[in-house]
């Protein structure tokens, strides 16, 4: 299912009719790393810069390298920090545009099925700003992890398959079911979607095609929830 789900995903990716929704999800993304970008670089200038100019004062000609390797080790780090921003990027994008996602999949795939009905705004955007501090928190546990010889990766498919596949299901699941009901389905089927969720991981870790991962998730968890609901009419 998994596999047929991401298969989909990709599909509607490029799709005519999930066009505007595209450029919405990519605009709205580099934005916002963008954004990021300027922060990190002033918060390293602002607390880094000091301390360097500390521990090796007054750099003599001969020595100017240092300077030089000081600034591929600053690039390197700030690029590390903003690929593990991505994920809470992610998270709160893809609270704007789910439904608008989930509309087009749902009509486009799935025409002949009752429509989901969309969140309130207010209960949205608390749902996305709760599920950022769990992101947030989540891959910070994964940046000491990083450290570990032959942890890192795995933390990093660890932490973001399941949070991403969790929240990105129950956010499909509330189209149609009640908040409650849609963590009981989500813990039924637990499995599939952790597995979800790690293929969300695994596009997330793909440069620049990581721009749309709010996209690809949101598709991806749409069809998934189709596909378990289809062979578990009877739950409720």
């Amino acid at each position: 299912m998994v596999m047929d789900a991401a298969r989909l995903a990709l599909a509607n990716l490029f799709a005519k009719e999930t066009r505007s929704v595209f450029w919405k999800v990519l605009g709205l993304t580099l934005l916002a790393l963008i954004v990021l970008w300027i922060l990190l670089r002033n918060l390293f200038i602002w607390l880094a810069l000091p301390w360097i100019d500390q521990f090796v004062p007054g750099i003599p000609e001969w020595a100017g390298w240092l300077s030089f390797v000081f600034g591929i080790l600053a690039s390197i780090g700030l690029a590390l920090g903003l690929a593990l921003l991505i994920s809470p990027v992610t998270a709160v994008i893809a609270g704007f545009f789910l439904d608008d996602v989930a509309e087009v999949v749902e009509k486009r795939d799935y025409p002949n099925d009752v429509p989901g009905v969309a969140m309130p705004l207010g209960e949205s955007l608390v749902s996305a700003v709760r599920f950022l501090g769990i992101v947030i928190v989540g891959n910070i546990f994964a940046l000491f992890l990083l450290l570990i010889p032959g942890v890192n990766l795995i933390a990093f498919f660890l932490v973001n398959g399941y949070l991403l596949g969790r929240e990105f299901f129950e956010f499909a699941a509330m189209r149609f079911r009640s908040p409650q009901a849609a963590r009981d389905f989500r813990s039924k089927h637990w499995q599939t979607v952790l597995f979800g969720g790690f293929a969300i991981a695994l596009f997330l870790a793909i440069p620049i095609l990581n721009l749309l991962t709010p996209l690809f998730a949101a598709g991806l968890m749409v069809h998934l929830h189709k596909m378990i609901s289809a062979r578990d009419p009877a739950f409720r």
